[in-house]
């Protein structure tokens, strides 16, 4: 027992033990990676099995669907109504289709069924509106009273579908405006980065989605019109006609400039995006503003009757108890 724990503790056996250790740790070390497998090998045919199997159920699913258009069409019903009646040249302009391009709906399918609502809602507000003045509502009005009332509901019936259009700009407005000032701060990034407009367009559209859906419609549809567009311009006009906003239309001007010019696009970007902020900041200042005239009235009507009792109401009971 002794003599084996003398040699352990021999300094030359302790060290043939560490540079033993050390030519095997070396050898690990190299033949390791000679052993390991090509992880990249398998994962790259990994990746291109799944993208046949992808490209064969795509082509399933394209074989079910032959036939049918990538592009939402309108009821047959309703196309025939209007190419018959000709109601394009009736009822539309131009100024027709860029309203409904500023509300998100692009393409002849929206334009047929706002047609088709523009002709129909007319008559059916105006027998809905017979219907109850006539059988339903017991209105003590002449016939002829009735018939007027009749000819307003028709009348309502034809500006619903104009009501319906206005209301979703305004929303879709709002809400562009709303996130602009931030999209223009994403994009100053992405130019001043080293990106190109396009994929520049393209991410701020990935980004900024959270933030306003129809902002991002609208930016990943100008990267892809600066894509496939011959002129540039036309891209950059489409972004300002489909928003129909200002700041928009400024900094597609500023766009426009840059490209015909070769102007820094960076310096630009950054004063209109300073400009676009301080807008969104006096909008805000004037809403905050114009809140002590809107709650005047109801404080009238709603807050002071309550104080009034809640102040007087116990002097009046002490009143009463006395007497």
């Amino acid at each position: 027992m002794a003599s084996l724990i003398d040699t352990l503790v021999d300094p030359q056996v302790l060290l043939a033990g560490a540079v033993a250790v050390g030519v095997g740790l070396t050898v690990i070390s190299v033949g390791l990676p000679l052993l390991e497998r090509n992880e990249m090998t398998s994962r790259m045919k990994a990746v291109a099995g799944e993208r046949e199997k992808i490209r064969a159920r795509e082509r399933a699913r394209l074989a079910n669907d032959r036939g049918k258009s990538l592009r939402a069409e309108p009821k047959a019903y309703m196309k025939n109504l209007v190419e018959k009646l000709q109601l394009r040249q009736a009822l539309s302009d131009e100024k027709t289709a860029d309203k409904l391009r500023q509300a998100g709906f692009r393409g002849q399918a929206p334009l047929t069924v706002f047609l088709f609502a523009r002709f129909v809602l007319p008559f059916a507000c105006f027998a809905l509106a017979l219907l109850w003045l006539f059988l339903l509502a017991k209105i003590d009005q002449p016939a002829n009273m009735k018939f007027i009332y009749a000819l307003g509901a028709a009348a309502l019936g034809l500006y619903l579908p104009n009501l319906y259009i206005s209301n979703a700009i305004t929303k879709r407005q709002q809400s562009i405006r709303r996130a602009w000032p931030d999209a223009l701060d994403l994009l100053l990034i992405c130019i001043e980065s080293g990106m190109s407009i396009e994929p520049a367009f393209r991410r701020v559209s990935e980004e900024i989605g959270s933030t306003s859906l129809p902002l991002a419609e609208e930016m990943s549809l100008t990267a892809a019109e600066l894509s496939y567009l011959q002129e540039r311009r036309k891209a950059y006009d489409n972004l300002a006609a489909r928003t129909g906003l200002e700041p928009v239309r400024g900094v597609t001007t500023a766009l426009i400039q840059a490209e015909k010019y070769g102007t820094p696009l960076g310096q630009a970007l950054r004063v209109l995006s300073a400009e676009s902020r301080g807008t969104r900041l006096q909008e805000a200042e004037k809403k905050a503003a114009a809140l002590p005239p809107k709650l005047t009235v109801p404080m009238i009507l709603f807050f002071l009757p309550v104080l009034f009792v809640v102040i007087i109401g116990p002097a009046m009971i002490q009143l009463f108890a006395w007497r």
